[in-house]
């Protein structure tokens, strides 16, 4: 196995692109922006055509006029407010909090969150220009802030936090052209830019908070089942969101595989750009690992 490091000029992701081709090297991104698009378009055809398929945005909506859809954070700040909220928002709460326990809580950061694309974006940006890679904040100061979001409601008896999330910004913005919030979103463009890459999804969003709390129970993980072919071209490490959930299942002497942190998004990309095949989704239940031999990973 080679333990050699990729010449400087070759460019990201240059051997899963030229083994798999670049849609192969792309595959679960642009699943993600296929996903994310149908999402919006559920959405975006009842004022446009008039079908009502899906009813209100992300924060709540309600399906086919029948299934309460909504997220669990905007249901605890009505209940911290010291109301009691509509059984239609409670079921919804529990529905999306079910299926996101199933299906894997961040899931809904890399696959269904418009700000997503934002922050990828940035990312890509640091990328091109090679802006050096710094966390400069500490990974648990969202769930400081998910707390905090749940303390404003209990002080004020309003869901303070819902004037400013991003989330239901961009389809306020996109849906009915409501502009007034998109400061946020630039914020968050030139914070992930120009301070810290991923520093909104990575250290501050109380969403994603919420949906890593969901998804520690979740069956479906990443699993580097195929380890002993890492070539230590280290492309996971560059373009994973939460590159800190690789290193347990990398690291000199690690016995296992599973990626089971839940702060991992499970948006694929270090699958997509591994031409070793090193990652593949897996139910945790059912895995299984094998013996290990020493990699080089990237030190802290």
């Amino acid at each position: 196995m080679t333990h050699s490091s990729k010449p400087k000029t070759e460019r990201f992701a240059e051997e899963a692109i030229n083994q798999l081709g670049w849609f192969g090297a792309h595959k679960f991104l642009l699943l993600r922006r296929l996903t994310q698009v149908a999402v919006f378009s559920l959405f975006a055809i009842g004022p446009a055509l008039g079908l009502w398929l899906l009813k209100g945005n992300l924060s709540s909506s309600i399906l086919l006029d029948t299934v309460p859809l909504s997220d669990p954070l905007v249901t605890l700040q009505v209940l911290a407010s010291g109301h009691l909220p509509e059984a239609s928002l409670l079921i919804g709460a529990l529905v999306i909090a079910l299926t996101y326990a199933i299906v894997g809580g961040r899931v809904f950061c890399s696959w269904v969150c418009p700000v997503n694309i934002i922050t990828d974006t940035a990312s890509w940006i640091r990328r091109k220009f090679k802006f050096p890679r710094i966390n400069a904040l500490p990974k648990n100061l969202r769930y400081y802030m998910l707390a905090l979001v749940l303390l404003l409601p209990m002080v004020t008896g309003v869901t303070v936090w819902e004037w400013m999330n991003p989330v239901p910004i961009v389809y306020r913005a996109a849906l009915f052209g409501a502009g007034s919030g998109l400061w946020v979103l630039a914020m968050i463009l030139l914070l992930d830019t120009f301070v810290a890459e991923r520093a909104w999804c990575s250290h501050l969003c109380p969403t994603g908070a919420m949906f890593s709390l969901i998804g520690k129970v979740s069956p479906i993980k990443v699993s580097a089942t195929n380890a002993k072919d890492c070539n230590n071209c280290m492309d996971c490490f560059t373009v994973c969101p939460e590159r800190q959930v690789l290193k347990p299942v990398l690291r000199k002497g690690a016995t296992e595989l599973t990626i089971n942190d839940s702060d991992c998004t499970l948006c694929g990309r270090c699958i997509d750009v591994c031409a070793p095949r090193v990652f593949e989704y897996k139910n945790r239940f059912n895995t299984q690992n094998s013996k290990r031999i020493p990699l080089k990973v990237e030190s802290n």
